[in-house]
């Protein structure tokens, strides 16, 4: 017996229904467990429609799933290897892309190597799916990459901004501290209740939203650590490429205004 997950990338099935997929002589001897898309697991219900990039759990003879799987896709084997050149790869270029930058009058305006990172990550997720046989990164190494690089994150803004606030505190006192509180609470209430509200939105994403409107990836990740889901970073991608080009404009506007 194996049980095995299967990336569905073949044509024939995409954008048939469960129901039909259980009908074909292929499935015979197959068990279809799990269907999963994204973060989410599907209804096994026949009326569910397979898309490109659904995750599919199959239990068997091994004999019948490995006949099964070349009728849907591509195995997702279990792995200790990363795919480091794609990996690499997608950093540099998304290095690359967030050095470049647009002049508006005197004001320049860039993704920063941070956000073409991002952006990047979000291109080569996508060819993934549609091409899943490179590009395999284990979750293990994904957790690792997350923990560790988050707390690095918050340790480094920790460090460079800790003297500048000591010394903003000396010379301008406690009303600074206050007026820091106030910033940064006062368009996060807003931006949840105008979410909840307004748009509608369902709480992860509206979650996720704020975080990328502050930039936070910190705070995406302990949103995620806290639901148990990636659905937060679906909204957090666009408020982070948004805010943080914001923040380099106002950023050198204020500046100028200071001048």
């Amino acid at each position: 017996m194996e049980i095995l997950k299967v990336l569905v990338s073949n044509q024939e099935i995409i954008g048939k229904t469960l129901g039909s997929l259980n009908a074909s002589k292929e499935r015979h001897g197959i068990i279809i467990r799990k269907i999963q898309r994204g973060t989410v697991n599907l209804p096994l219900l026949n009326d569910v429609e397979i898309l490109a990039g659904d995750l599919i759990e199959l239990e068997g003879r091994k004999a019948d799933v490995e006949r099964f799987v070349k009728h849907i896709g591509y195995a997702e084997r279990p792995t200790v290897v990363t795919d480091l050149l794609y990996v690499g790869f997608g950093i540099f270029l998304g290095g690359i892309l967030g050095s470049l930058s647009l002049k508006f009058g005197n004001v320049p305006v860039s993704l920063s190597t941070s956000g073409g990172a991002l952006i990047m990550g979000i291109v080569f997720g996508w060819l993934r799916s549609r091409k899943p046989t490179f590009g395999a990164i284990p979750e293990p190494a994904i957790w690792l990459m997350n923990n560790l690089g988050l707390n690095v994150f918050i340790a480094i803004v920790g460090i460079s901004a800790g003297p500048h606030f000591i010394q903003g505190l000396r010379d301008s006192g406690l009303s600074l501290f206050i007026a820091g509180i106030l910033v940064s609470v006062i368009p996060m209430v807003i931006g949840l209740l105008l979410g909840k509200y307004v748009f509608k939105f369902h709480p992860a994403i509206t979650l996720g939203a704020c975080a990328g409107s502050r930039t936070t990836t910190a705070g995406l990740g302990e949103i995620e650590d806290v639901l148990d889901s990636k659905v937060p970073a679906l909204s957090y991608t666009i408020t982070y490429a948004v805010g943080n080009t914001l923040l380099i404009i106002w950023g050198v506007v204020i500046v100028l205004l200071m001048q």
